[in-house]
């Protein structure tokens, strides 16, 4: 961790030493009292000695070192649910080190302290055999509790956040949950224009809570915003959502780039991720907007007469089962289902049936906001690509040289052997042009993607029946959008969904 930013940083650095003096001993605390002075590089060396180990190893080596996770895995990595044996997601606790969080986090540096059995609730049924605890230890608590879906928790010391152990993705009981949630969010698409009515109502309200309601709800279902939790201070980074944003997060310009009523949006969102924009709005939000920020601070809640439990209570209200979450799925959903009807042709190839798979995607992640820094090995990456569509085109334009000739050949002498060699040059040709369109297609997606984090919404947001549906009805392998990962958790769309599907 030596040679991470984190390290430079004045806060990481009071705090790693604060919870390291408190490990100390008397004696150690009287000689340690500069961190500055500290020379941590044999550690360092240490560590970076264990990992280069790690790399030289042989490929028996490895295979040892995976038959030891495979058997943990068989042991440690399954459990019965309703009779039937189900995955775990992930059955190992997190080792003890140092937290770094998201963006400029309070509490980064921190010492995450080794988790103990006697931290740790089991929850199992009353017939099951109930894991036994280190020798020498014994849990915190062992439960019968057969209405949530954790196997195990404890609470972890830098944030007192619970932790769980659950049942993998792909579980049936994960899947069961993945359905209602995006059958919820298709249900909205018969409900959202009663529901735009009624915030629009609200604008006009004469009860300013309703006013601030109807806006923050027209936010949150026109740029797919997150509703915003209420958080302790100087607790957790400074990130906020709708109903915590703050006069400070948001300018108004009557005009701006051509455009009337233009809201100016710069904050952090979930993350520490910067959220940027400058949205033309409609004339009453904007009116509304000046009149929320009248007489207040920068630093005062723009929607101070109302938090996010009162909203997704009104939400519920218009529709049962709706919140803000709820709202941002059917519009990612909405949006990937209308740009792919737009964007593919079935004309296309493989390769640019995916480009448009991922633009389309890329339409969702902007909205959603999943952006992430341009990987450190992009531009050698793109020099790459970029060398491989330089050798392909040469081969290209000699291949073309080639079948000139023999084609000359061939209208002079029309000869059989001159015949076929021109046949299997032009089968060249075709074929190095598929390729180079193949490679410029790829460098094309990934120039593109380079700032865009198109996972997350594909994971969470994204009902997968849609890409299901379209992968079957273009001859697109499913393998080319879903890894085995995403295969696994999306079983339930893949074996139920046929190529007629429309969100």
């Amino acid at each position: 961790m030596l040679d991470h930013e984190y390290t430079d940083k004045e806060v990481f650095r009071s705090n790693f030493f604060g919870d390291w003096r408190e490990e100390m001993t008397p004696r150690e605390r009287k000689v340690i009292t500069d961190l500055s002075k500290c020379d941590f590089t044999e550690i360092h060396k240490y560590f970076a000695d264990k990992v280069e180990e790690k790399r030289a190893m042989t490929k028996e080596q490895k295979q040892e070192l995976k038959k030891e996770a495979d058997r943990l895995t068989e042991e440690y990595g399954y459990c019965i649910l309703d009779g039937h044996r189900e995955k775990i997601g992930n059955f190992k606790v997190e080792p003890p080190g140092l937290f770094r969080g998201r963006g400029s986090h309070p509490k980064m540096g921190k010492l995450k302290k080794r988790i103990q059995p006697e931290d740790v609730i089991i929850n199992c049924s009353q017939d099951s055999k109930i894991p036994m605890p280190p020798e020498g230890h014994r849990w915190k608590k062992v439960q019968h509790e057969g209405t949530v879906t954790w196997l195990a928790s404890w609470v972890e010391n830098v944030q007192n956040g619970i932790k769980y152990i659950m049942l993998n993705p792909s579980s049936k009981l994960k899947g069961e949950k993945d359905w209602k949630k995006y059958e919820v969010a298709r249900k909205l698409k018969d409900r959202v224009d009663m529901i735009r009515r009624q915030y629009r109502d609200d604008w006009k309200s004469r009860e300013m809570k309703r006013r601030q309601r109807g806006v923050a709800t027209y936010f949150i279902d026109k740029l797919a915003l997150r509703a915003g939790n209420e958080k302790e201070e100087g607790e957790t980074a400074d990130t906020v959502g709708c109903c915590s944003l703050r006069v400070e997060h948001i300018k108004l310009h009557r005009q701006m780039d051509g455009e009337d009523y233009v809201v100016e949006f710069d904050f952090l969102g979930k993350d520490s991720i910067r959220y940027y924009n400058k949205v033309p709005v409609e004339k009453p939000v904007f009116k509304n907007l000046k009149l929320f920020m009248e007489n207040k601070n920068p630093d005062d809640d723009l929607f101070d007469r109302i938090n996010t439990v009162f909203l997704n209570k009104s939400l519920q209200e218009s529709m049962d089962g709706l919140t803000a979450k709820v709202f941002r799925t059917y519009n990612a959903s909405f949006t990937l289902q209308e740009q792919l009807n737009k964007l593919t042709d079935p004309d296309q190839s493989v390769a640019e049936k995916l480009l448009s798979y991922n633009r389309a995607n890329r339409a969702v992640a902007i909205l959603c906001n999943h952006q992430r820094a341009a990987p450190k090995t992009f531009e050698k990456s793109m020099q790459n690509i970029q060398e491989k569509i330089a050798q392909k085109q040469q081969q290209l334009e000699a291949a073309k040289q080639k079948l000139k000739e023999a084609q000359d050949h061939y209208k002079k002498y029309r000869d059989e052997k001159s015949r076929k060699l021109v046949e299997k040059l032009e089968k060249m040709v075709e074929r190095l042009e598929e390729q180079l369109k193949k490679l410029i297609v790829q460098a094309t997606d990934r120039e593109e993607n380079k700032q865009i984090a198109l996972g997350t919404s594909k994971l969470n947001y994204l009902d997968p029946r849609i890409t299901v549906a379209w992968c079957k009805k273009y001859g697109v392998p499913i393998e080319k959008v879903y890894n085995k990962t995403q295969r696994d958790k999306f079983a339930w769309a893949i074996h139920m969904t046929d190529e007629e599907f429309q969100f």
